[in-house]
């Protein structure tokens, strides 16, 4: 029953990693806009530390979560009611913005440098 699990779980991935090759970018951005910013910045550089950046994530690792969000299979309190609304094609687009955005790099230690 787990590897059935397992194999369901990746043909998801699968699926959603090719839906995102057409996501609209500019209904993402009105998405973020709109829902997500709060939080995550419509950049999706979060400036809380309680809330994790989206931008450079992988567009069908974004896509996969909403959807599990969406289904109760990933449980959160604040994401599911927010998933919850999205169309297919809604969570594409925000996927695939998030994904196109750059996300911040940490800033390197100077004695790392060195060596």
């Amino acid at each position: 029953m787990k590897a059935l699990s397992y194999i369901a779980s990746a043909c998801l991935l699968i699926a959603a990693g090719a839906a995102q090759a057409g996501g609209d970018l500019e209904r993402g951005r009105e998405i973020a806009e709109k829902t997500c910013q709060a939080c995550h910045g419509v950049d999706g550089n979060s400036d809380n530390p309680m809330y994790p950046r989206l931008a450079g994530q992988h567009a069908d690792y974004l896509a996969y979560s909403l959807a599990q969000y969406q289904s109760g299979e990933r449980k959160n309190a604040i994401m599911a009611p927010m998933a919850a609304g999205l169309s297919e094609a809604d969570i594409e687009a925000v996927a695939a913005w998030y994904a196109s955005r750059s996300g911040l790099v940490a800033p390197k230690d100077p004695r790392t440098l060195e060596r």
